[in-house]
């Protein structure tokens, strides 16, 4: 969703939030044009700090989009919190329920509303030691493949000097340097009508992980480790042959 069709709860967020991050970070910004300013996309990142949510908004914001998180239906429930949350169009999630195919109906219909639906693969930020992206769970490609929505990366470094998850050290010092770049789309096109089997979601999930891991590197410098191997496809091993 473009930020000129906001409403008052979440330009009120803006309004709160963003003064905050400005003064509590230095920050580098590229890659903002990939995100559009309209039309629905699914914004998938690297998680490596409880702070970096903030971050990715405060970038998604400043590219002329809303950003509309994927949190746990049970924080939704929270008197205020979950009045709020619903409010600025965050989306409740149930997992391991009856009731996840309802939580994917609202992530649909977010994208076809036009909304920046942002997923952490990972489902939970990095246990890699060195905070390196680590293989990530197949909702977002599952969500690609139902919708054909662009799936647009966005590689963070920086927010672990705000909150590091190893140490749990939190920082106030101003200006911390934060680095976020954006990609173009990944190409997901091999999986085109493809039936979401296990195997084609965690083909497409690796593709789209390696993508993260690669800007990462990017962005921090130093080799990744080789977490997994880039995944072939059966279409990429007969082209290989052919």
């Amino acid at each position: 969703m473009a930020r000129r069709r906001l409403g008052f709860w979440p330009r009120l967020a803006a309004v709160l939030v963003k003064p905050v991050l400005t003064v509590w970070t230095r920050r580098t910004w590229q890659g903002m044009e990939h995100l559009g300013r309209d039309g629905g996309v699914i914004i998938v990142a690297n998680h490596l700090s409880h702070a970096d949510p903030l971050v990715s908004a405060h970038f998604i914001y400043d590219a002329g989009r809303w950003p509309q998180f994927l949190a746990k239906a049970s924080v939704f429930r929270v008197p205020v919190l979950g009045w709020i949350l619903h409010r600025c169009r965050q989306i409740p999630v149930e997992r391991g329920t009856v009731d996840a195919a309802r939580s994917l109906d609202a992530l649909v219909a977010a994208l076809k509303a036009g909304g920046s639906v942002v997923i952490y693969p990972e489902g939970t930020t990095t246990r890699e030691p060195d905070l390196w992206p680590m293989k990530g769970k197949t909702g977002a490609a599952r969500l690609a493949l139902t919708t054909g929505a662009p799936v647009i990366p966005i590689a963070m470094w920086g927010p672990e000097k705000m909150f590091d998850p190893r140490t749990a050290k939190f920082s106030l010092r101003p200006r911390i340097p934060v680095s976020v770049v954006a990609g173009p789309p990944i190409d997901l096109s091999a999986w085109a009508g493809a039936s979401p089997t296990r195997a084609t979601l965690e083909e497409m999930t690796d593709t789209i992980m390696l993508r993260l891991r690669d800007m990462v590197a990017e962005i921090r410098g130093g080799t990744p480790p080789p977490l997994w191997e880039r995944p072939r496809t059966q279409r990429q091993q007969q082209g290989g042959a052919a």
